[in-house]
């Protein structure tokens, strides 16, 4: 009769792998520390290798260009039978604004004023309460840039140039 012998398991014990994990884990915490460590080195240094009475070189005066500014008026109106929901648009100085709930017929008038030559953006978005039909219209120095329907209650969607 013999003794039986152990085998060890085909595959590492669940033990032996949160080892390997905690381990892999800490590996890649010192990794970050010394990369921290390496970017402020990188930036302190070189800031102070120069001598205390040392200074950069002055340069010409910039004088600041001037920039020709136009102004546009804007207006974004909402149209329908039952009010706009989640109102969402981009107003003076490109601030985002938002309205919970507005009845209908809704507008805003507002004047951007930007450097010329520039490309505005100009957007609308509203949510349809439905039923029926939730018009967007954006209206810039008095021309129309954009038109849009929706007639799905409860559809969110934009009007935007």
């Amino acid at each position: 009769m013999g003794v039986p012998t152990a085998t060890r398991p085909a595959s590492p014990s669940p033990r032996d792998c949160a080892g390997r994990a905690r381990s892999a884990g800490s590996f890649v915490v010192v990794l970050g520390v010394l990369a921290a460590a390496f970017a402020v080195t990188a930036y302190v240094v070189p800031r102070s290798a120069r001598e205390p009475g040392q200074k950069e070189a002055a340069g010409a005066p910039v004088a600041p260009a001037s920039v020709r500014t136009v102004s546009h008026q804007v207006v974004y109106e909402l149209t329908g039978t039952h009010g706009a929901r989640n109102v969402t648009y981009a107003a003076e100085g490109s601030a985002l604004t938002q309205r919970t709930e507005v009845t209908t017929p809704w507008s805003v008038v507002f004047t951007r004023v930007g450097p010329a030559g520039r490309t505005e953006f100009y957007s609308v978005a509203a949510r349809n309460p439905g039923p029926g039909e939730l018009r967007c219209r954006i209206v810039v120095d008095g021309v129309v840039v954009a038109d849009k329907t929706v007639a799905e209650p409860g559809r969110q969607f934009s009007c935007a140039v």
